[in-house]
């Protein structure tokens, strides 16, 4: 699905398919210079669910790296749709990442305690080294500084789905990233 077929629920694109393809295949790229050298056992990539799905898919395609992947879930909400301030592991990870150099793949970075708590946690395992790469960074939303070392795009401070992100369950399979109109949330 493209922003062609919900144009009447975006308030405007940001980004199409084919531009952030290309910059999850430069980031790709980056990514294979930066890891040069590594055994196949040593780079695990972390994808955060259920949003990272996309973005894990793409640069792994694009990675000529060896590599796993493992997945981690994380929710910071209670019953409700406001933040408890507690943060749960809901899926962990099914490898010991001990030694080996991780890389957390995010489809989007906002105020960044989530991916905070994310990193501090890996961190505590282990590891030779745990970086960050996501497609999506919103600078303006920031309350906890993150080190990113892979950033494809530093978008504004809204509502934003398509590309793994959505609303209510909708737009994930979106190739494009627009602005939700605010009508589709506040009806």
């Amino acid at each position: 699905m493209d922003s062609a077929d919900v144009i009447s629920d975006l308030s405007r694109v940001l980004y199409q398919g084919p531009e952030i393809q290309r910059q999850i295949a430069r980031l790709a790229a980056q990514i294979d210079d930066d890891y040069a050298g590594l055994s196949e056992q040593d780079l695990i990539l972390v994808g955060v669910l259920n949003g990272a799905v996309m973005v894990m898919a793409d640069l792994s395609r694009s990675l000529k790296t060896h590599c796993q992947m493992e997945w981690m879930a994380i929710s910071s909400y209670g019953s409700g749709t406001t933040s408890s301030g507690v943060l749960r592991i809901l899926k962990d990870l099914s490898v010991d990442i001990a030694g080996r150099h991780v890389l957390v793949v995010e489809d989007i970075i906002d105020t960044g305690l989530t991916l905070s708590y994310l990193i501090d946690n890996l961190r505590s395992r282990g590891p030779a080294s745990v970086e960050v790469m996501t497609a999506f960074r919103k600078p303006e939303a920031s309350k906890c500084p993150v080190d990113v070392k892979y950033v494809g795009f530093d978008i504004p401070a809204d509502f934003v789905v398509g590309y793994g992100l959505d609303y209510a369950g909708r737009y994930r399979n979106l190739t494009d990233l627009g602005v939700l109109d605010p009508k589709v949330y506040t009806r």
